[in-house]
This record gives structure tokens, sequence and C-alpha cells, in this order.
């Protein structure tokens, strides 16, 4: 029986998407479950899977080429037997090795390996044991070589011309849409980190061994926000034409990196999670986003987004806004700085913050305010606690 493999069902907001690379060829036979291609989207990359075993006898639309949701794409032929295996004579001397040579490894290694399709053994580790770290970092797709530069005949001179991919593009249709229509401002302000620094350094070890996660700062600023939206609900707002709508829900976008460019995964309902929580879900969507995993409803909505250059080594940004979104919180890298305490000098750990917001329904006051807000959270992280 002869089957269709279709493009997956792409959001309202996706209007067609591009097949990249087809991974096997007509009259390969592929198992039920295995990767047939990747489609990039403006917003991820989906993976099409064989629905059942068969042969690929044909594909209709090549690398490169536009698609829309459930378009078809290739045929696959169910009843094709899959071809014998070759018997193969061991040599006398070449036993197989046994059991007590494979790598230890745990049932959620295991699991993140059967998912990407890699088998454990051939994972590249120090020590007895495959991480979660070894099989991540073995998932991760590996860059292709750089093009070979052309000479430009006008300047004489080497260049090397690469086509944008889908997100990029995207991308930066969004970022100058948000600049056209929104009337965006920033505010600054600087946080002293050695409060809430004093306070992960005292419990990490603790944190992690309960949790099973590392305790970082995004966390942190993740539940300031939330209290602060919640004072002023304006920056939790999204504009529609002429209409403010004030959100009843915290869902905050944090921006992580991806082979592929920066994308900004949701945190739903984050006043609900705990400080756990955000961490199980923010190391969650970096490992997916580096290997291609997230999905279009990981992408979708949002009120408010944070996203942190200081990772980089950004000192300080105006970050952009992520529409219909109306604010958006910068975080940058902390450096030692003087500061006056008490009319004393002395050296502590300071983090700029910038808040990016449309000025048309946002007033300087509330934008100011919010930020403060923040400040105080992290600089006195009892607040959190106490709902101060």
């Amino acid at each position: 029986m002869s089957i269709e493999v279709k493009v997956p069902v792409l959001a309202e907001s996706v209007a067609d998407a591009t097949l990249l690379e087809w991974h096997k060829q007509p009259g390969d036979f592929v198992q039920e479950g295995e990767k047939l291609i990747d489609v990039e989207t403006d917003k991820v990359v989906l993976e099409v899977v064989a629905s059942k075993a068969g042969v690929l006898t044909q594909i209709l639309r090549g690398n490169g080429e536009g698609v829309q949701s459930e378009e078809v794409i290739a045929i696959l032929d169910t009843n094709a037997a899959a071809p014998a295996a070759k018997a193969v004579e061991a040599a006398p001397v070449a036993a197989a090795a046994p059991a007590a040579a494979d790598p230890k490894t745990s049932p959620a290694v295991r699991k993140i390996a059967a998912d990407q399709g890699i088998s454990p053994a051939s994972v590249p580790h120090t020590g007895d044991r495959v991480t979660k770290a070894d099989v991540l970092a073995a998932a991760q797709p590996k860059k292709a070589a750089p093009a070979p530069a052309a000479v430009n005949p006008t300047t004489g001179r080497a260049e090397e011309r690469v086509a944008m991919t889908r997100l990029r593009k995207r991308v930066a249709e969004r970022l100058l849409g948000a600049q056209h229509e929104h009337a965006i401002l920033t505010t600054f302000n600087e946080i002293n980190m050695k409060p809430v620094m004093d306070l992960r350094n005292k419990y990490k070890e603790a944190f992690e061994k309960r949790h099973g996660v590392k305790l970082g700062f995004m966390s942190f600023f993740t539940k300031a926000v939330v209290a602060a939206l919640q004072k002023f609900p304006v920056i939790n707002a999204s504009t529609e034409g002429d209409d403010i709508i004030y959100h009843g829900y915290y869902d905050i976008g944090i921006a992580v990196s991806s082979p592929r460019g920066l994308v900004v995964p949701i945190l739903r309902n984050a006043d609900n999670m705990s400080i756990a929580d955000v961490e199980r879900q923010i190391a969650d969507f970096g490992a997916r986003a580096r290997s291609a995993q997230l999905t279009l409803d990981d992408l979708s909505g949002g009120t408010f987004s944070i996203t942190n250059g200081g990772i980089f080594g950004s000192m300080m940004s105006t970050p952009i806004l992520n529409p219909p979104q109306s604010a958006i919180l910068g975080m940058h890298n902390t450096v030692e700085r003087p500061v006056v305490e008490n009319g004393q000098i002395v050296i502590r750990p300071i983090m700029y913050v910038a808040l990016s917001y449309d000025h048309r329904i946002i007033d300087g006051r509330d934008a100011v305010q919010f930020l403060v807000a923040v400040k105080n959270a992290i600089e006195d992280p009892s607040r959190l606690l106490l709902d101060l």
C-alpha cells in the first residue's frame, strides 16, 4: 500500500515552510519513525518521519523548495519488504566485546540517546559513564564547511554570499516591523548582584541535589519580573489595533540561542512556577533549542520577554520588542564596580539592566517603577518570598 508523506500541520501564524535536506532517497527502505527530512518554518525546524516502515518510492518536492501545511512531498510503499541483512563472517579473534566494556548510562541518558537516534556506546565521553551533556553535544548538528570564497569582479576582492535562513529572514522582518510600528523607548538601571549571588552560593549545592538542576540567575529574574508585572499590569499588556489587551496570566519568553539563531520559547503561567520549575524548564528549552527539538507551541504567545546578552559579554544594550508584547527586559554581564554605600566606596558585582517598552501605551513612570521593582527584588530576594 502506498501512503503519502506530508508536511506537518503548521501554526496559523506560519504561512509556509522550506524543505531543507532529504535524509533518504527514492528506493531507500525506512523504518517506522525514521527521519525523512527537516522542514524549516519562520520559527522552528520540524522533523518529518516515516509513519510506517516501507520503501521511499517518490520524492515530489526537492531540497530548498517552499511547501504549504499538509502538502504531499513524497510517497512511501509500506508493502515493500526490508532488504535482507548481509551475513558477516566473524574473524576468529574478532570476538564481540564483553558487556562490561559498554559505558554506563542512566535511564534519562538512554531516553535522550534514543530520541536523537544515537547509540550511547558511540558517544565520545570521559571515564566509564556517558552523561546527558555528552549525548546532547554529540547530537548537535555539525557545521558545514564554508563555501569557497568568490572574487568580486568589481573590486577584485574575495567575498562569500550565503542566503539567509527562513528563521533569520523572519527575525529581520519582525525587528524592522517592531521599530517601524512601535514607539520604542528604553530605560536603564543597575543592580547590585551581591545579595542574590550570596544566596545562590549558599544553597546551590543543596538545590541541585534536591531538584536535579543547577540554580542560575534567570529564575530569580523571572520571578522578580512576574512580581513587578503584577504591580504594573500595563507592562504585561499587548496591543491589537486601537485596543490594549491586559493579560490575566504571565507567559514569559526566555531568549535562548540555537544553531539557527535566537529563539524565544515561552514559560507558561510563570507566576505558578517555583524557582526549581523555572530552572528545569529553561534547561529543557536550551537543550531542545540546540538539538532543533522546539515546537511551534513552545514559541507561540508570550506576554513579556527576557533576554540575557550578558552570557556573551554584553555590558549594555537596548533590546527590541517582540510584538505584540509591549516590553522586554535586557540583562547584561555582571562586573565588579566601585559604588557608594553608606558614604563609603565599596566594590560590588553590578549588572546593568534595560527595559525597552512601547511608549504608546506605557508611560515612563510605569516603566521606571517596574524596573525599580525588579531591581529591589534582586537586591533583596526575600521580597520574592514575602510578596513585597
